[in-house]
């Protein structure tokens, strides 16, 4: 059985998704310009240790031609705030899809899944900036870095503006431009361990210039965004995807930072089904269409890919939801459904 996966994770710890090994690799064949300052697996020159911790990674990338590769499905400790500069270029965010184009911003919440790329990325100058607010869950308080020059009360007013809409595609204006301008200047003239003072200053400046974007267009907010309910929505939409791991109740009821109980009161309003029930049925409904998609795989190759823990139990639990074996299951299905054989 795998070890448990990192969804929502301490900051000193391997997020899963990044690494952003597709953008590496591209910067290595020489498909595009790469210029970044950042802190654990992200890429570019290394941040020194001690000052403004929370800068997790800032940079810039310049594709001057429609790229191969694309950063799929990934979320980030800190928030993330991109903005085009030149080009097109796809970008996802919960299940939504636009198509980036010169001047647009993007802000991504500290758990919120996203993808650049459409699959692939486009031809395109990018920059970006992921800042840690130390939020591991959506129902944890925000802790802006404490050499923000903003007021207690604007910070609380950002906090609010950040977290609760779900709008993470804007047109920049002007000075959000020009903060991430100056940003590029300082990456391509300095080195991150002179360059403290002015990446403070210009953090500042841009957090500003959003702060007074986000307040001119008077969102809509949504509280929701940030209870312990939607926690355990989003834990509950990634377990799909997860069903390997070696997951109990009190594993669950952890990563969304909650009691047993609480977990499971949520879960069952959400799912009318217990944790337990939830995880058996996300792991049902990947057998079935690994039985079909790949004729090649064994019945126990299934049942471990799926997250059982024998072949036997396996058989049993498919047998209570389906009334047959997994291998009568297969055998039928590909009698009525010739489709089926073809991959997922």
């Amino acid at each position: 059985m795998a070890d448990m996966p990192v969804i929502f994770q301490d900051k000193d710890k391997v997020y899963y998704a990044d690494t952003c090994e597709p953008l590496k690799a591209a910067a290595h064949r020489n498909e595009l310009s790469l210029l970044a300052w950042s802190r654990g697996s992200y890429p570019g020159l290394r941040l020194p240790d001690g000052p403004l911790p929370e800068v997790r990674s800032l940079g810039i990338w310049d594709a001057a031609r429609p790229q191969s590769w694309g950063l799929d499905l990934h979320c980030n400790e800190g928030i993330e705030f991109t903005y085009l500069a030149r080009g097109k270029t796809g970008f996802e965010v919960d299940g939504k899809n636009w198509l980036l184009k010169k001047g647009d911003l993007t802000i991504t919440r500290p758990w919120q899944f996203h993808r650049v790329g459409n699959p692939n990325v486009g031809a395109s100058r990018l920059y970006w900036l992921i800042l840690d607010v130390n939020v591991r869950r959506p129902n944890q308080p925000w802790h802006w870095p404490a050499w923000l020059v903003c007021s207690p009360d604007d910070l609380k007013q950002l906090t609010r503006l950040l977290a609760h809409n779900e709008q993470p595609v804007w047109p920049a204006d002007e000075d959000i431009a020009q903060c991430f301008g100056r940003l590029a200047e300082l990456l391509e003239s300095q080195q991150p361990e002179s360059s403290e003072t002015r990446l403070k200053l210009y953090i500042n400046q841009l957090i500003i210039a959003v702060m007074e974007m986000l307040q001119q267009k008077r969102i809509p907010l949504d509280s929701r965004l940030s209870t312990s309910q939607r926690a355990v929505e989003m834990f509950l939409a990634a377990l799909p995807d997860h069903t390997v791991y070696d997951w109990d109740l009190r594993a669950m009821a952890q990563q969304c930072g909650l009691s047993r109980s609480q977990f499971s009161s949520y879960c069952k309003q959400l799912t009318n089904m217990t944790p337990i029930e939830y995880l058996t049925h996300c792991r049902l409904e990947l057998a079935t269409r690994l039985l079909l998609a790949h004729q090649t795989m064994s019945i126990t190759e299934i049942a471990f890919a799926c997250g059982f823990n024998s072949s036997q139990y396996f058989a049993t639990v498919f047998q209570s939801r389906w009334g047959c074996s997994p291998s009568d299951f297969r055998s039928q299905r590909m009698k009525t459904e010739p489709a089926a054989l073809l991959p997922a």
